[in-house]
């Protein structure tokens, strides 16, 4: 098995407004020192494993810096609203259908 450690907080690499957005978005991953620790042992070789550890916290660090989309709420269509009143009748008289039949004497 196979540890790397990365110091985010002495990063030369990082700006310090990326410093707070990798310890913001990683911080189930990184420790109370400040330090993000990743583990492999995929491979069987040692180099296999310190590859893989250098290929894992490049990517999450470059996933944590992405900015996410932020989502555009929409309405449903008319066509979407017709539909699911449609089905909602549907069901009702197919609920109504399973009552008992009642005679009332004239």
């Amino acid at each position: 098995m196979v540890e790397g450690y990365f110091v985010v907080s002495q990063s030369a690499v990082l700006a310090d407004d990326q410093k707070l957005l990798v310890m913001q978005k990683l911080r189930n991953k990184i420790n109370s020192a400040g330090v993000l620790q990743v583990r492999s042992q995929v491979h069987r070789s040692q180099l296999g494993n310190k590859v893989e550890v250098a290929r894992k916290m490049n990517e999450l660090i470059a996933k944590s810096l992405k900015k996410e989309k932020r989502r555009i709420a929409t309405k449903p269509s008319a066509g979407a609203k017709a539909k699911r009143l449609e089905g909602k009748k549907k069901q009702s008289e197919h609920k109504q259908n399973r009552q008992r039949i009642r005679f009332i004497d004239p």
